[in-house]
């Protein structure tokens, strides 16, 4: 599947960090992970620093999926509100997921603490603001849930929020839990760290068949090399249906932009620089980056392919500017990259992590939805403890059967 379009920003920011062979001897190991993007590069970490032995394909240069199209916002806030995930699923297991991903962040923040560089990591406030009148009641009855699951969020009114952030809408939710972070950066140093323990990464390989038996899986890759394993972890996001004979997500569109840097006074484009995003679905959402720049996404739609994709690009950028100017009517932003990426949305808005059915020992690590870096990290540390024998009850919220 070709992820995305235009000029993602990660990639040539950061030029090709690092390169990795394609397979081509056999190569035998404890588990194998389909996919080196940002959610198999922290498996690949996790994995390594358990002692296992790893070895990690893709398709195509690593990092340069999914990962490079990200816009990677770290929010604990999952794209289906709290109130309506309750209703879902269960108040306990929702306000589970939303702890987790709350957990996540401060996960991310350790994992950088201990790499070459920060990898562009920065806490963060979130900024949820409604984007109808009557979307303020909406923020009263999710303020009120959050509460009472622990977490730490503070409702603005218009009043409120016109005085502190500058922006004109009927309420807003504003939490201090959240962050931001180079997704493609971050890959590449978990790669770097897991290859320093001894694990294997290969790119340019596809894998075109997984055999198993009783004892291990043989995957038989494009370039005639196979690779046995005890264990298959499928961290292909959107791709993963190859392995799994069937779709768990509907798949959109996403687009995105990224500024020059902006010279502020304060030092930041917007007070707190905080991210920013709405209540109305699709969404608009923006953050900042280390340099000063200011990357805005959303005006999703439905994904058909690649080509149609394309050609919306610019015109999805036009109203892309517009509506940041309505936002954030102060800056005066000229628009350095543009790109989409193709995403999957889930009914509920949580991730699939997991076996296909109890006792596989094929595992899924996807991490669909806005959510997608902060569900990897839950999934690498449950996958990591699935494996090692000791399943946790968290995994029975994703699991793929649901």
């Amino acid at each position: 599947m070709d992820l995305r379009s235009g000029r993602a920003f990660w990639p040539l920011t950061n030029g090709l960090m690092h390169t990795y062979p394609p397979l081509l001897d056999h190569e035998q190991a404890d588990v194998l992970v389909i996919g080196a993007g940002i959610t198999g590069a922290l498996l690949a970490d996790a994995l390594s620093a358990a002692g296992l032995d790893t070895v990690v394909l893709d398709r195509r240069d690593a990092g340069f999926g999914s990962t490079s199209a990200s816009t990677a916002l770290l929010q604990y806030e999952i794209d289906t509100n709290l109130v309506d995930l309750s209703a879902m699923i269960g108040q306990p297991d929702a306000e589970r997921a939303y702890a987790l991903c709350r957990d996540a962040i401060d996960r991310v923040r350790d994992l950088t603490a201990g790499l070459p560089d920060d990898c562009g990591f920065r806490a963060r406030g979130s900024l949820y603001y409604a984007s109808r009148r009557r979307d303020a009641r909406l923020l009263r009855e999710e303020h009120a849930a959050r509460t009472r699951a622990g977490l730490t969020v503070e409702y603005l009114d218009a009043r409120d929020l016109k005085a502190r952030f500058g922006i004109d809408a009927p309420a807003a939710l504003y939490s201090t839990d959240g962050a931001e972070v180079d997704p493609y950066r971050l890959a590449q140093h978990l790669l770097q760290r897991a290859l320093g323990r001894g694990a294997r990464v290969y790119d340019r390989t596809t894998v075109t068949r997984l055999d198993e038996d009783r004892r291990l899986f043989t995957a038989h890759t494009d370039r005639g090399a196979r690779v046995q394993a005890r264990w298959v972890v499928v961290a292909t996001g959107y791709e993963a249906e190859t392995f799994l004979g069937r779709r768990l997500a509907q798949l959109k569109n996403s687009y995105a932009l990224a500024t020059e840097p902006i010279a502020q006074t304060d030092g930041e484009p917007w007070p707190e620089g905080c991210l920013i995003w709405e209540t109305a679905r699709p969404y608009l959402y923006a953050r900042t980056t280390a340099d000063g720049r200011v990357v805005v996404g959303g005006e999703d739609d439905a994904h058909h392919n690649p080509a149609r994709r394309d050609r919306a690009l610019a015109a999805k950028q036009r109203r892309l500017e517009r509506r940041l100017e309505r936002l954030l009517p102060h800056l005066k932003p000229e628009v350095a990259f543009a790109w989409a990426g193709t995403f999957g949305e889930t009914k509920d808005g949580l991730a699939y992590i997991g076996p296909k059915a109890p006792g596989e020992r094929l595992l899924f690590a996807l991490g669909y939805g806005g959510n997608g870096i902060t569900y990897s990290v839950q999934a690498a540390r449950l996958l990591t403890a699935c494996i090692q024998g000791h399943a946790e009850d968290d995994l029975r919220i994703f699991r793929l059967d649901r």
